[in-house]
């Protein structure tokens, strides 16, 4: 119970210390902002609201203005489950990649994930 408490409190200073010094985002024209609108529509973010590495890869997405869809993988959630049975682990973040041949992919560790958005959307 006290870890718990203790792992939302610094979960709650690490969010608001993201908050507090994010970068400004990419900005692109409205042509180039609907491509990575479509190209991010097949991209889903499992995550932790209070998890550093997840604060961390959601500090990337929203620099590269890029709209992932992002789902909380709380314990009692239904996302929780549907990451369990596709990715095989609860283990955040977690980028649920749906590939236009209809393959699912789902990455793990939040610099493989960085990478990924960073070679799709940050040229």
């Amino acid at each position: 119970m006290l870890v718990k408490l203790i792992r939302n409190a610094l979960g709650l200073v690490i969010v608001s210390a993201d908050v507090v010094t994010r970068w400004s985002r990419i900005k692109r024209s409205p042509e180039a902002q609907q491509k990575v609108n479509e190209a991010a529509s097949n991209l889903t973010l499992y995550h932790f609201f209070a998890c550093p590495f997840c604060t961390k890869t959601r500090r990337v997405i929203y620099k590269l203005n890029a709209p992932v869809k992002k789902l909380s993988a709380t314990q009692g959630s239904p996302h929780r489950d549907a990451l369990i049975n596709g990715g095989g682990k609860v283990q955040v973040p977690c980028l649920r990649i749906q590939h236009d041949d209809g393959q699912v992919e789902w990455m793990y560790e939040s610099k493989a994930i960085i990478s990924y958005l960073n070679e799709r959307f940050a040229g």
